[in-house]
């Protein structure tokens, strides 16, 4: 009787295309009691050595299994008992929902001789897997466990998956497990201080449900808050300049000060006078030379949440669930990645050939393939885990929904871009001293367009051409104007704006941040005004966030307590998010990880106890009204 083996998916979407591609499409489909969404696929599969011809059974879980909390004894709210939280002990129980599902893994598990897992490759799948093997050792303590290294659902690529396990990885495990554990505590301990806290005001305050605190919700918060107040207190600042323009060849060829501005109105006075007593102006300088506008770096998860919220008339966290949804079904490949070069060895060449059908995009695709191709440039950056985004399959964008066609074509049109050539132009500048002043103008050509044909979303277009000039040439301009204006205030930060500001100071990761800006937005710390974009190749007015009163007081009341160790700021969570990946590398223990972050926050909660007066005194000031 041929060996069984457990195969399980982290959705019951990928369960289903993966054991429709190893079985050919011979496949026995049975319910599981108890859950209407999760099916078990059984086949039978050759999966070379060591387990040669098996009988496989397919199934899948939703997400995780399992959940962690508090003993009933911890769950009633008080002040006076919130530091025990730090110390108390956590339990781990499988959700009332879940049961079903792990009932089902453990019954399967005591038939087979190995549990192949194929849940997504990154941290929180390998945290999840782990949660699939303590159901499957439940039901045959001594079964072997592998998983499979997968990052899109293509059968070439599920195949060569099948056929090449690996351990889990217990590293990640305890890394998402140790974030788990620090994000109960932490959000209980200050969830709780603050809502019973500021409940305690009264007003509007007392009848707000929770107010809830996240190390990632608090300093993403405290980003929007930062921009709020620059806009707020900005001073418009005087300013003046010299603009000359000459007229040649029936164009109007405007030069640009050096200096381009200054603050001093009879600094510039004095340095017009100069220019006018001057009269003439002379070129110095005469510069052409070819240059170039680079094509994109291959997709990463930041990059397309950025773009896609910018471009697509979508918020990140949609971008992202349809992004998940192409995935699912096959159209491309694993949508949470680092990573921003392909590997040499992928052959790209075939994945371009796929996109020569598309009536809008094929033409550019099949040029590709007659020569114009070009391997990608390659980024900085890469997971070790999954490529960059790009399309697996051809789907014909008229059989998707809008949402979904749209991400899905900017991520083939991005692909595409990534392999073709830089687009090419050629730069002219004309430098002149002017009363011992330099100005410059500058034209430019666009002579090949490139990438820029199958990539409407980045601009580069000729500018009026100038007129011809000599080096030593003398000339009495057009026209010389002394200018004014003002400096005006930064917007208020944008979706692609906030994203960056996250990248940069490590809060969350590329997985997690558009569901920590969907947080603030739920909680009512933020509002959003505006639109998103405009559509392909006009980004349009971008969504811009707004804090509420609520949401300036957490971060004025908690900055006041301490700056450098503030809740509202990114340095703490940035530590942690390093000590995390010490913990992947092998560098740090999850014990040790937990603890020093405890002590860290244990102290800010001490600090904050002491000094709360300041978090209510900033409530007064900016929910209730009170003292300006």
């Amino acid at each position: 009787m041929a060996p069984k083996i457990l195969c399980v998916a982290e959705k019951p979407s990928i369960a289903k295309s993966v054991a429709n591609h190893l079985s050919g499409g011979r496949v026995n489909t049975c319910n599981v009691p108890g859950n209407q969404y999760v099916k078990n696929y059984e086949f039978d599969f050759a999966f070379g050595q060591p387990w040669g011809n098996c009988s496989v059974t397919m199934t899948s879980v939703i997400g995780h299994l399992t959940g962690t909390d508090f003993p009933p004894q911890y769950k009633k709210w008080q002040v006076s008992t919130c530091r025990e939280l730090f110390d108390a002990p956590i339990i781990t129980h499988v959700a009332e929902d879940k049961e079903p599902i792990a009932r089902n893994i453990t019954q399967q598990a005591r038939l087979s001789k190995a549990l192949f897992i194929w849940t997504d490759c990154d941290r929180e799948g390998e945290h999840i897997g782990s949660e699939v093997r303590e159901a499957a050792v439940k039901g045959k303590a001594a079964i072997e466990v592998k998983r499979a290294i997968f990052s899109n659902t293509e059968r070439a690529h599920v195949l060569r998956a099948a056929q090449n396990p690996v351990p889990l990885d217990d590293r990640q495990v305890n890394a998402v497990a140790a974030r788990i554990e620090l994000d109960l505590r932490l959000g209980a301990v200050f969830t709780r201080f603050t809502t019973l806290t500021l409940q305690a005001l009264g007003g509007e305050l007392a009848d707000q449900r929770v107010i809830s605190y996240g190390s990632c919700q608090f300093p993403t918060l405290g980003f929007v808050v930062d921009r709020y107040f620059r806009v707020k207190n900005f001073v418009p600042e005087k300013f003046w300049s010299i603009k000359v323009m000459h007229r040649r060849e029936d164009i109007d060829v405007a030069f640009l000060w050096r200096r381009h501005r200054l603050f001093d109105r009879m600094a510039v006075v004095i340095l017009y006078e100069r220019c006018l007593a001057a009269r003439l102006a002379k070129v110095t300088k005469l510069l052409k030379k070819p240059t170039s506008k680079w094509r994109p770096l291959p997709l990463t998860t930041v990059e397309l949440q950025k773009l896609g919220s910018r471009f697509l008339r979508m918020d990140s966290q949609r971008v992202m669930k349809v992004a998940e949804d192409l995935y699912t079904k096959g159209w491309i490949s694993y949508p949470r990645t680092e990573t921003d070069q392909f590997d040499q060895g992928m052959d790209l060449r075939r994945l371009v050939e796929k996109q020569t059908q598309d009536n809008a995009w094929g033409h550019h695709a099949q040029e590709l393939l007659n020569g114009a191709f070009k391997q990608p440039r390659g980024g900085r950056n890469n997971d070790q885990a999954h490529p960059p985004i790009h399309p697996v399959n051809y789907v014909a964008p008229g059989t998707l929904g809008e949402d979904d066609r749209r991400v899905y074509e900017f991520v083939v049109r991005r692909f595409l871009a990534c392999c073709s050539d830089d687009a090419k132009g050629e730069s002219t500048t004309v430098e002149m001293d002017y009363g011992n002043e330099v100005f410059a103008a500058n034209g430019l050509l666009v002579l090949q367009k490139n990438y820029l044909l199958v990539y409407p979303y980045d601009r580069w277009e000729s500018s009026q051409q100038l007129p011809h000039f000599t080096v030593g040439e003398t000339f009495e301009p057009t026209e010389a104007n002394m200018t004014d204006g003002e400096t005006s205030a930064p917007g208020y930060l944008t979706e692609p704006e906030l994203i960056s500001l996250m990248d940069a100071n490590g809060i969350g990761t590329d997985a997690t941040m558009a569901e920590h800006i969907a947080k603030i937005k739920e909680r009512e710390y933020v509002m959003t005004q505006g639109g998103h974009g405009e559509g392909r190749g006009n980004g349009g007015p971008a969504q811009q966030f707004i804090p509420t009163t609520l949401g300036v007081a957490l971060i004025e009341g908690y900055d006041s307590i301490g700056l450098d160790t503030s809740l509202g700021k990114p340095f703490l969570r940035k530590e942690m998010e390093i000590k995390m990946k010490e913990i992947c590398a092998g560098r740090k223990s999850r014990n040790d990880f937990v603890q020093e972050t405890l002590e860290q926050y244990r102290d800010v909660f001490v600090r904050t106890q002491q000094q709360v007066e300041l978090l209510k005194g900033a409530c007064r000031k900016y929910v209730f009204g009170e003292g300006g």
